[in-house]
């Protein structure tokens, strides 16, 4: 016999999906949550109106900024989609390295959520790579 498998829907809250997986989830704002996960550096979600915005701080890189950095980091968004590196230039004397990722809320699936995560922590090990090559 024929092995059928039966997809099966159930809507949960985001906060209580992440507890129920392991996170430990912190409110630390109006929509920000800080999500952590063992060791792994934490992720902060914006939860806006329809969209979720997932951001990894990677920290400060004025130091590091030269041409060949930039193009390296560049080249490396290729393989570690479907997140990518941004700079956060909230303030433009402190600029910071992040991976950044977004979802559409409608019909978030938990598979695709907890994919963004695994996601995030592939790119972050091959961030911290190219970073400490980059500070020697």
């Amino acid at each position: 016999m024929k092995d059928v498998t039966i997809h099966i829907k159930k809507e949960e809250n985001l906060v209580r999906f992440l507890n129920l997986n392991d996170f430990e989830v912190e409110e630390i704002g109006d929509g920000i949550l800080r999500v952590a996960r063992g060791e792994e550096l934490p992720v902060f979600i914006n939860v806006a109106d329809e969209s979720l915005y997932f951001e990894v701080d990677l920290g400060n890189i004025s130091a590091l900024g030269d041409k060949d950095f930039y193009f390296q980091l560049l080249d490396l968004n290729t393989q570690i989609l479907p997140v990518s590196f941004g700079i956060n230039n909230t303030n433009p004397e402190d600029p910071h390295l992040v991976l950044v990722e977004s979802r559409e809320t409608n019909d978030l699936s938990d598979n695709e959520l907890l994919k963004v995560f695994d996601a995030l922590e592939l790119a972050v090990d091959k961030a911290e790579k190219l970073l400490s090559a980059a500070m020697k």
